[in-house]
């Protein structure tokens, strides 16, 4: 395995760059001097960056081919990030099957370091303590799709690196910045907020990390980065309260102050999702966010920090600037 110099002086493939984390990504690794490949999907665009794309679908391997070729560095930041679909079968095409195909092209394309983007759903979580990649954890513990067909990604992607494929492996908490296109359902819980949307909240806890210091962390992963291992990529523990009250200071706008029972934000979640299924649009409150609500997902970053030399910066800023594109760009 080369240099990262060496392995920056062919193209570097980058999944997802349509996306928030990926475009993040995509735009570091311009700024560093690296020629970024997008793959993007029929339909997708590349917005605000100059970088050449290629058109492909992780469930087709013959474009992934086509996408590898001559590539020195793959960052698979791509996937099916949805807390419901009226399908579920398409999370695991997408994030299992896609990883699969994607990995097994890059490697038969002689690709020389991969960055797979994984999830902190996929750590282990603590009660009353923090997480962090050595928490125990198994399939049964992943609640809903997404979850279940990221573990099961990530697992394929343990396999490849046993099998002497360099791929390292990030856990991203919940990224909040600006281009959150979509939004993520981090994104949307700041888009409600802003919209006025959320007149109470549940008793939960998140890791809010600036989406920058994702993509810095994608890029130290690459330099320095074991392959096999897991990074996650976090930065401060909250409350959903906190993180609220937060958004208040910044936006000028109320905080709420009433908490739901978490039997009343069930109950809405499974009346919304079983609308969901009748209708096949979006469920305002999905039961599988509801769920996960449960648990605070609360970890600590200190391998990375160790590891890679990743250091985050408070998450303020990166409200304030989710809050000034947010509303900006007419999402609000």
């Amino acid at each position: 395995m080369g240099s990262a110099l060496s392995i920056l002086a062919k193209p570097v493939l980058v999944t997802g760059a349509s996306g928030f984390v990926g475009w993040h990504v995509a735009r570091l690794l311009l700024e560093r001097g690296a020629r970024v490949r997008a793959l993007l999907r029929p339909g997708s665009r590349l917005r605000e960056l100059e970088a050449e794309t290629v058109t492909g679908d992780l469930r087709d391997p013959a474009s992934l081919q086509a996408a590898v070729a001559g590539c020195g560095a793959v960052f698979h930041v791509a996937a099916d990030y949805r807390l419901w679909a009226p399908d579920p079968r398409e999370l695991y095409q997408s994030n299992v099957d896609g990883t699969r195909n994607l990995l097994e092209a890059a490697r038969r394309a002689g690709v020389e370091r991969v960055v797979y983007t994984s999830t902190v759903g996929c750590i282990g979580f603590v009660p009353g303590g923090l997480g962090d990649e050595t928490t125990p954890v198994r399939l049964e513990d992943m609640t809903g799709a997404y979850k279940r067909s990221k573990f099961q990604a990530e697992q394929v992607a343990l396999r490849y690196a046993s099998e002497g494929f360099p791929v390292v492996i990030v856990n991203p908490t919940a990224p909040i910045g600006d281009h959150d296109f979509k939004p993520t359902p981090t994104g949307k819980i700041i888009l409600d907020f802003l919209r006025g949307r959320m007149p109470a909240f549940v008793d939960t806890g998140l890791n809010l990390v600036d989406v920058r210091d994702v993509a810095l962390g994608h890029w130290l992963a690459f330099e320095r980065g074991r392959p096999g291992e897991r990074y996650i990529l976090g930065a401060e523990n909250l409350t959903l309260q906190e993180i609220l009250q937060r958004l208040a200071r910044i936006s000028g706008l109320k905080a709420p102050t009433a908490r739901i029972p978490y039997f009343v934000a069930f109950a809405a979640g499974l009346a919304s999702t079983a609308w969901s299924r009748l209708t096949a649009r979006p469920p305002s409150v999905p039961l599988d966010a509801v769920r996960m609500s449960k648990t605070k997902m609360w970890v600590t970053h200190r391998k990375a920090e160790r590891e890679l030399g990743y250091s985050p910066g408070p998450v303020d800023q990166a409200l304030a600037g989710a809050v000034t594109w947010f509303r900006a760009n007419g999402y609000c």
